[in-house]
């Protein structure tokens, strides 16, 4: 097929029009990936940069990320990812598919993570009542009785 140059110029703007959007978007991402990671380091208790793998994984979506993708986006050392993705396997809070015809593991958020999260909740809050009404009968008895 041939083009002319004005063509070419078109095509060539639209490409450039195309790689700055994602460029922005991948921005966008790496700072959302640092945002929610603090939020994620704190709530659950992980290491940092455990949190900002997760914080990718989780924004990523349900197409998953590899295990090389995030050696080079989030620029760290394939020891630092293997190990930080073990253990958030290990917390059930991560799993890998793999896709037909792709010897890759994309990893995704386990599907489950959002019961699981409830449930702790859940127990949390159950702890803090029982804590209360034993706190609520121990004044109730000290207030009866008379000094």
């Amino acid at each position: 097929m041939d083009f002319t140059v004005g063509e070419l110029i078109i095509i060539d703007n639209e490409e450039k029009k195309q790689f700055e959007m994602k460029e922005k978007i991948c921005r966008e991402k790496i700072d959302l990936v640092e945002k929610l990671g603090v939020h994620l380091e704190n709530r659950e208790q992980l290491a940092p940069f455990a949190a900002r793998i997760l914080a990718y994984i989780i924004l990523t979506g349900k197409i998953g990320t590899t295990f090389d993708d995030m050696v080079t986006i989030l620029r760290a050392s394939k020891s630092t990812i293997s190990t930080h993705l073990n253990h958030l396997q290990d917390l059930k809070k991560i799993v890998y598919i793999t896709k037909t015809g792709d010897r890759k593991r994309y990893f995704i958020i386990n599907k489950d993570l959002i019961v699981q999260y409830i449930d702790a909740m859940i127990n949390e809050w159950q702890e803090v009542k029982t804590l209360h009404l034993e706190i609520k009968k121990y004044k109730e008895t000290i207030n009866t009785q008379k000094l």
